[in-house]
């Protein structure tokens, strides 16, 4: 009996491994320097991060492998467009402009841009309307940038990340960032750096963020999306909120 059992076991081991690798793959595209909702544990090698969480519970929910390509963030709608990525799964604001070159699913997160400037220069800068004229950095293709070149009327200086825009502000090559508020207070957070800077208290937009797939891809969108609402029903979604944001 037990060895019919083990037999039994077995078996159903291995289709479930067939089932695993018979899956489609989604190669998702994501620029995994963006805590704390894309990036790379320094102890397993491994992405993680708040997106990376949801993605990986989209794709098992929705029957997909997922395969997360690392890329900078302004590589990451091309790559859709020409079809090297299936999914784009990186902070993405749903805006106008980006939705006429691909499609997004419903709303994964509600984000926010703040500005940021040295705690030295508090002061000075106690609403955003002191930033004109300023030299203003920000992470290159993101809705940060636009913000940033709006409100201080110059050219931004860029960056790939937000950390690298908030080191080259205490280093004083700029005057302020604008960037999204929980990636800023991640940063301050986890670098210990926060009695260097100061977060102006006015959060300067709010933003749905959302999951994009090549224009048209109307099979891949659809899944993504009942996926999603099926995952915010059951609780998955706040839980791994939770986990991230402790709320």
């Amino acid at each position: 009996m037990l060895k019919k059992f083990a037999v039994c076991a077995a078996v159903m081991a291995s289709l479930y491994t067939a089932s695993a690798l018979a899956a489609p793959t989604l190669r998702v595209g994501s620029e995994t320097t963006f805590p704390p909702f894309e990036f790379v544990d320094v102890k397993t090698k491994q992405f993680v991060g708040y997106e990376i969480d949801l993605i990986n519970a989209v794709g098992k929910k929705a029957g997909y492998n997922i395969s997360v390509q690392s890329m900078g963030f302004d590589a990451i709608i091309p790559a859709l467009m020409t079809g090297t990525v299936d999914v784009g799964v990186s902070g993405m604001t749903i805006t106008p402009e980006r939705k006429k070159k691909v499609d997004f699913t419903v709303p994964v997160f509600k984000g926010g841009l703040v500005a940021v400037v040295r705690q030295k220069d508090a002061a000075a800068y106690k609403t955003p309307a002191a930033i004109k004229g300023k030299q203003v950095c920000a992470q290159l293709g993101t809705t940060g940038q636009l913000k940033a070149e709006e409100i201080s009327g110059k050219k931004a200086r860029t960056f790939n990340n937000a950390a690298e825009a908030m080191m080259e502000l205490r280093n004083g090559g700029c005057d302020a960032v604008v960037a999204d508020k929980p990636v800023i207070e991640y940063f301050l957070k986890e670098s210990r750096q926060s009695r260097y800077f100061h977060e102006l208290p006015t959060q300067l937009t709010t933003e749905d963020w959302g999951f994009a797939v090549k224009k048209g891809n109307k099979k891949v969108l659809n899944a993504l999306n009942s996926a999603l609402v099926s995952l915010q029903k059951d609780g998955t979604v706040a839980k791994i909120h939770k986990k991230w944001f402790n709320n």
